[in-house]
Order: C-alpha cells, then structure tokens, then sequence
C-alpha cells in the first residue's frame, strides 16, 4: 500500500478541520429546516393553492369561452336578442318548469 504524505501544519489541518465543521453544521440546519413538518406542510400548501388556482383559472376560461358562444347564438353583432331563436328557447324553458311544478303538485295531493 502506498503511503501518502500530509505536508500541511497541524495549524492548518485544525484550520481545515473546523471549516468542515462549520460547512457541515450549516448543510444540517439546512436539511432541519427542508424536514421540519411546518416546512414540509408549507410546501406542500403552496403547491395544492398554484394547482387550484391554476385550475380555477382554466375553468374561468373555459366558462368565459362558452358564455361568449353562448351569448354569440342568441344576439346579434349589435347585442340585440335574435327573437327566433330566444322564443323557441324560451318556450323550453316554460314548458319544462310547468311540468316539474305540476309533477311537485300531484306529488302533494
């Protein structure tokens, strides 16, 4: 086995020593810090609130989009109403509720 050589003063060495020291206990309050649980239950909130508002801010714009096609089929490019097809719908819609208050009716008597 080859023998190596140390050629640094025992000052030097003792200077090294505690340097390494120094840089260890940092790197090991860094670790406490990533593994502490408040720490652990921060990052983990942070990253469920980006993913809800992210997610929200999809849904936004998708319902924003079909409100638009929406409201592009009932009015004109003046925003006034197109009669012919708001009447028909309408009329769905009246019809519809009419059978379910004269569903809830005959259920009560």
């Amino acid at each position: 086995m080859a023998e190596t050589s140390d050629t640094r003063t025992p000052a030097q060495i003792e200077a090294d020593i505690r340097r390494r020291r120094e840089v260890l206990a940092e790197t090991l309050d860094e670790i406490g810090v990533r593994v502490h649980p408040k720490t652990v239950v921060g990052d983990a909130k942070a990253k469920v609130v980006a993913h809800v508002d992210h997610t929200v801010g999809r849904a936004y714009v998708q319902v924003n989009r079909v409100v638009s096609e929406v409201k592009a089929r009932f009015t004109d490019e003046e925003g006034a109403p197109r009669l012919e097809r708001v009447v028909p719908v309408a009329m769905v819609v009246v019809g519809v509720v009419g059978l379910l208050a004269l569903g809830a009716r005959r259920r009560r008597d």
